[in-house]
């Protein structure tokens, strides 16, 4: 099945400079970019995207780390990109990411919030999360 996901390469992936590493896996695996932009996430933006979190206490340095410096956010679309990605990355504790994983080759072992990329968990999450990040119109097949 042919699945669009969303991927934010983190800011601890731009200040290493590993995008293009990362993007490369993905490709690799068969996933092609359907969409991509550079920003600053902002408050509204952050609060929204993890708005599950907002009331967990480690909320403030999330949001304030996320909003550090410029993500770059894309979609990624392929044959089950959803769990491709997922599954590229490695689990979101880059301390139990095996290495040959994303996390695992490129995460930070002491600090879970510094994982490399955000991927979408599921179908509708990759539905509202893409929608948040891009209009329609700037998707490409």
């Amino acid at each position: 099945m042919i699945q669009k996901t969303l991927i934010i390469f983190k800011p601890d992936c731009m200040e290493k400079n590993l995008m293009g590493t990362v993007l490369a896996r993905f490709e690799k695996a068969g996933l092609t970019l359907a969409a991509c932009r550079m920003l600053r996430i902002d408050d509204a933006l952050v609060r929204s995207h993890y708005a599950h979190l907002v009331n967990e206490p480690y909320f403030d340095f999330l949001s304030n780390w996320m909003k550090s410096r410029p993500v770059v956010a894309a979609v990624l679309k392929g044959e089950n990109a959803i769990a491709k990605a997922r599954e590229l990355l490695g689990p979101t504790k880059s301390a139990a990411a095996p290495a040959g994983t994303i996390r695992g080759d490129f995460g930070n072992k002491e600090i879970v919030t510094y994982n490399v990329c955000h991927a979408s968990d599921g179908e509708e999450s990759a539905a509202a999360e893409i929608a948040r990040f891009f209009p329609q119109e700037e998707i490409f097949a």
